[in-house]
C-alpha cells in the first residue's frame, strides 16, 4: 500500500507544470467561438467508450459525469484517478494545411465511501480550452502595400468539485457535485501596417475572468433482467446559471494603450444528459448516452443567440474475457466507442460545424490489486458546415491511472 501512495504522489507532483499551462491546449481556430473547446470531462474508460458514462456504476472508477454513481463505490475502497492526453491535429480549409501537437491535462479525483449508502468524490477537471493564432495578409488590391492581420487567444475554464452519492433504494442512487468553476480568456485583434512606416499598429485585446459556482445532479436506477443481466438508466441535470465576472477592453496605437474595464452578461446553460448500460455478468457492458447543452438561450458576452445548442449521442462497449481466471490477459478489459456531436460555435448567426469521433482503448490491470492502467485513442473529426470552413483531424493519445487502495479493513495479527 505504501508503495502505490507514493507512486500516486509522484504523479500528482508530475502534474503540476502541465496544471500550470492547462490552458494552453489546444490550437483550434473555433475556439474563439464562445467558451471555447469545450471538454466532456471523462475519466480513462469512459474516453476508450466514446463518452459513455451517465449510467456507468464501476465501484472501481470513478465516474464525475454522474454523481450518483458514487454510491457504487466498494466499502474498504480508497480511489486515486488521474489523466493525461496527447494530440496531434491536422487543419485545412482546402488551400492551407497546418499541423500542431499538444498535450493536456484530463482530471484528477479520488473517491471513497463515508458510509454503506453514501460515497464521497472530490477532483479537478477542465470544462474548456482556448487557444489559437491565426494571421492574414490584406493587400487591398495593392502587391506592393499591405498590412498584416492577427487573431491571438488564450485561456480556459476549470471545476474544482466535492460530490456525493446516496443510495436510497438498492437499485436507485442520487448524487450532486457543488463545483468551483474559474478561468480567465484574453482574445486579441493586431493590424500592423509593414510597408507604411507613417501607420501605427492597432491593437484590441479582450480579457475576462469569471469565479463562481456549479451544480450537477445525478440519478441512476438499476433493473435486474434477469440472473446476471442488468439494465441502468442514468439521468443527469446541471442548472444554467449566470456568471460573476471581472472584464476590460485595452486599446493601443502605436505606444498609446486606453483600457475600460467592464462588466459582461454572460452564462452557463441548462444541460441534460439521459443514458442506458446493458451489463452482463459484470463482464460486458454496453452503453448509449445523449447529451443536450441549451447554450442557444445563454447570453454571451452580452450578445444573445451567440451560440448554438451543443447535442451529443455516444456509444460504447467494455468486454472482460473472464474474472475468475488464473490467465493474466484474460483480465484486460476492451474497450470501443463512437460519437457524434453538433458543436455550439455559431458563424454569422448559423451553426458552423458538425464533429464526430471514434475510441478504441484497454483496461490494464497492476498484478496482485485492482489498480488499473487505462489507455485509449481516439479520431476525431471536425468539418466545416460551410465552403472554407475549417475542417479538423485530430488523433488523441490518452493515459489514465487508478489506484485502488484497501484502506478501510482490520488487519488481523495471529
Amino acid at each position: 500500500m505504501v508503495g502505490y501512495k507514493t507512486y500516486f504522489c509522484v504523479f500528482c507532483i508530475a502534474l503540476l507544470p502541465i496544471l500550470a499551462v492547462a490552458q494552453n491546449n489546444t490550437n483550434s481556430p473555433y475556439t474563439r467561438y464562445g467558451f471555447g473547446q469545450l471538454s466532456d470531462q471523462n475519466f480513462g474508460n469512459s474516453k476508450a467508450m466514446g463518452g459513455v458514462a451517465y449510467a456507468l456504476r464501476d465501484p472501481y472508477h470513478v465516474n464525475a459525469m454522474n454523481p450518483a454513481s458514487y454510491s457504487a463505490v466498494d466499502s474498504l475502497t480508497f480511489i486515486f484517478d488521474g489523466g493525461l492526453t496527447l494530440q496531434n491535429s491536422n487543419f485545412s480549409n482546402g488551400e492551407t494545411k497546418i499541423n500542431a501537437k499538444n498535450s493536456s491535462f484530463d482530471y484528477i479525483a479520488m473517491q471513497f465511501r463515508l458510509h454503506p449508502k453514501l460515497g464521497i468524490s472530490a477532483g479537478l477537471l477542465p470544462y474548456s480550452n482556448v487557444g489559437y493564432s491565426l494571421n492574414k495578409i490584406d493587400n487591398t488590391g495593392n502587391s506592393d502595400t499591405y498590412n498584416t492581420i492577427t487573431y491571438n487567444g488564450e485561456g480556459g475554464f476549470h471545476q474544482l468539485y466535492v460530490g456525493a452519492g446516496y443510495k436510497i433504494l438498492k437499485n436507485l442512487s442520487v448524487g450532486a457535485n457543488l463545483s468551483y468553476f474559474w478561468g480567465n480568456v484574453s482574445r486579441s485583434f493586431t493590424v500592423e501596417f509593414p510597408t507604411n512606416t507613417n501607420a501605427s499598429s492597432v491593437k484590441k485585446l479582450d480579457y475576462y475572468s469569471v469565479k463562481d459556482v456549479k451544480l450537477d445532479l445525478g440519478v441512476q436506477y438499476t433493473y435486474k433482467l434477469a440472473d446476471k443481466k442488468d439494465l441502468t438508466l442514468g439521468v443527469t441535470f446541471s442548472p444554467g446559471n449566470d456568471l460573476s465576472n471581472d472584464a476590460y477592453v485595452e486599446n493601443t496605437t502605436g505606444s498609446v494603450v486606453t483600457r475600460k474595464d467592464t462588466l459582461l452578461s454572460m452564462g452557463l446553460p441548462n444541460t441534460f444528459g439521459i443514458g442506458l448500460a446493458y451489463t452482463y455478468d459484470k463482464r460486458l457492458t454496453v452503453g448509449l448516452d445523449y447529451t443536450l447543452q441549451k447554450w442557444g438561450d445563454v447570453t454571451y458576452l452580452d450578445e444573445q443567440n451567440a451560440l448554438a445548442d451543443r447535442s451529443k449521442i455516444s456509444l460504447g462497449l467494455e468486454y472482460l474475457p473472464s474474472n475468475t481466471s488464473s490467465n493474466y490477459l484474460a483480465h484486460i478489459k476492451y474497450r470501443l466507442g463512437a460519437y457524434y456531436s453538433e458543436p455550439y460555435y455559431k458563424i454569422e448567426g448559423k451553426r458552423a460545424a458538425k464533429e464526430y469521433g471514434v475510441t478504441g482503448g484497454l483496461g490494464i490491470p497492476f498484478s496482485r490489486n485492482r489498480s488499473v492502467l487505462s489507455i485509449s485513442a481516439q479520431y476525431v473529426r471536425v468539418e466545416g458546415l460551410k465552403q472554407n470552413l475549417l475542417n479538423e483531424n485530430c488523433l488523441r493519445f490518452s493515459v489514465g491511472l487508478t489506484f485502488n487502495e484497501r484502506w478501510f479493513f482490520k488487519r488481523k495479527v495471529d
